[in-house]
């Protein structure tokens, strides 16, 4: 998925955090529901201007900051 369609970082909104579609919805505020145990279809039902679309973006940007993430070597 090509979450940068969906994911805006704006250093006037919400302090530069990722936001869906400028909204004032952040990806970790979606991670938090997720991680939190509500389905996507709670997270839409509870927060109208959300698809389920804008879910799995967040969750697409979310394995790509993963991904970027520097790995320490053992040793």
């Amino acid at each position: 998925m090509d979450y940068q369609q969906f994911i805006t970082i704006d250093p006037a909104q919400r302090n530069g955090k990722p936001c869906v579609r400028g909204l004032r919805i952040t990806v970790t505020d979606v991670l938090e529901y997720l991680a939190g145990g509500m389905t996507v279809e709670e997270i839409v039902m509870d927060f109208p201007d959300l698809t389920a679309d804008d879910i799995r973006a967040c969750l697409a940007f979310a394995a790509d900051r993963e991904r970027r993430l520097n790995v320490v070597p053992p040793g």
